[in-house]
């Protein structure tokens, strides 16, 4: 609980965070003591109001909804002014998948000095924040509450704005980023290995979606695959570069539910496919390959093949891709070729940014803040969020410069 200098209660969070000491740590179950900068923050009444003027569009985002903890600063006159990322791959890959407890946990370790790291990179001081934006889902209920409340309390603590960005909005919206010439109408391809979606794009905040996996995610089908071909974790990556050594043709699995109309994706059976394939070969090196290379190329051409589509329903000619599957070159160059055989365009973030990042969040929030838009004192999350409960932008004016 969190009281004003009145008396009067101005938050209360209903959680509280301790962790397990790590060998030769501290006591088991004490109390995890943030580390701030030790420069106290200056109250409202004691900060600079010419400084404050010049910075206040600087918005702080952090990132925490599942193993990796971003970080960065965006300003929608300067651009992006500072971002960091720490990856948990290290921590979870013996698990051979993200322990949920572990994760929220090494957030609490690494999210504070990554705060300070990033803004120090970007010549800045909390005072010079005009708000924060953090993840409040869909996500891991307590690695999102971890970010949640650092960004609330610090927002709190420096008479600021919070608001809780939606974590597909920030990937959908991280294209437009760096493009200052990328506007809706759209359609959005969102590939992770959490989410498959297709989804209209009219202006920021008004989607509608057109299509989604029934089973498994893109992402979640290469993890998987990659898995039961003995590849080591995270499987995708590993995947992808093994298909580069791989004979087009060697393998050829089917595309699925591209022979029906429909913008949905299941790629369980695919799943299956690969599986009963790797079994009855001679599991060789080469043979590997070939079986990746057959199940990247199944799963690219059903992607583009949706993608056409939803771009014939809705009679848009820009698509933008986003997520953790926007990373594969296979995928980029497919999407590349048969958007130039349209007459149309696609548009992808930077490699650094199709992976969860704090950009993306600074970036959607910033936008939300600057159309008026913020949240109470309470720190709310979502595991389970539908975006096209998002209120509108009503308008994609103040979108960024994009440097």
């Amino acid at each position: 609980m969190i009281r004003g200098r009145d008396g009067t209660l101005q938050a209360s969070f209903p959680f509280s965070v301790r962790e397990t000491a790590p060998r030769g740590g501290r006591e088991f179950g004490a109390p995890v003591v943030p580390r701030f900068p030790r420069t106290p923050i200056p109250l409202p009444e004691e900060r600079d109001p010419k400084r404050r003027s010049r910075m206040n569009k600087a918005v702080l985002g952090i990132e925490t909804s599942c193993d990796e903890t971003g970080v960065a600063v965006y300003d929608l006159d300067a651009g992006l002014r500072a971002h960091a990322l720490y990856s948990q791959v290290a921590l979870h890959a013996e698990y051979g998948g993200v322990v949920p407890e572990l994760a929220s946990r090494d957030h609490v370790r690494k999210l504070l000095p990554l705060i300070r790291q990033t803004l120090a990179e970007g010549g800045l001081s909390v005072a010079d924040l005009g708000g924060v934006a953090y993840t409040a889902g869909p996500g891991l209920i307590g690695a999102l509450l971890v970010g949640a409340g650092v960004g609330r309390a610090l927002a709190w603590a420096l008479d600021v704005p919070a608001i809780g960005v939606h974590h597909m909005e920030g990937h959908l919206l991280a294209p437009l980023m760096e493009d200052p010439d990328l506007h809706p109408p759209f359609v959005a391809l969102l590939v992770s290995g959490g989410h498959s979606q297709l989804i209209a794009v009219r202006a920021i905040g008004d989607y509608e979606l057109l299509g989604e996996t029934l089973d498994d995610a893109a992402g979640e089908a290469f993890d998987k695959t990659a898995k039961m071909m003995g590849l080591p974790y995270p499987g995708g990556p590993h995947l992808a570069k093994l298909a580069e050594q791989g004979r087009p043709g060697a393998f050829v699995f089917s595309r699925p539910m591209t022979d029906r109309p429909g913008l949905d994706f299941s790629f369980s059976g695919l799943k299956t496919q690969v599986l009963l394939a790797w079994q009855k070969s001679d599991r060789s090196d080469t043979t590997r390959a070939d079986v990746a290379r057959g199940f990247e190329d199944a799963v690219v051409d059903t992607l583009a093949i949706k993608c056409e589509r939803a771009l014939d329903a809705t009679g848009m000619d820009t698509l933008i891709v986003a997520g953790g599957v926007g990373a594969n070159l296979r995928l980029r160059a497919k999407l590349a070729e048969r958007a130039a055989k349209r007459g149309g365009r696609v548009r992808f973030p930077r490699l650094a940014f199709c992976t969860d990042n704090g950009a993306m969040i600074a970036y959607a929030g910033a936008l939300r803040l600057a159309a008026g838009q913020h949240d109470g004192a309470t720190a709310d999350v979502r595991p389970r969020w539908d975006m096209a409960a998002l209120p509108s932008l009503g308008g994609n004016a103040g979108m960024g410069n994009g440097e």
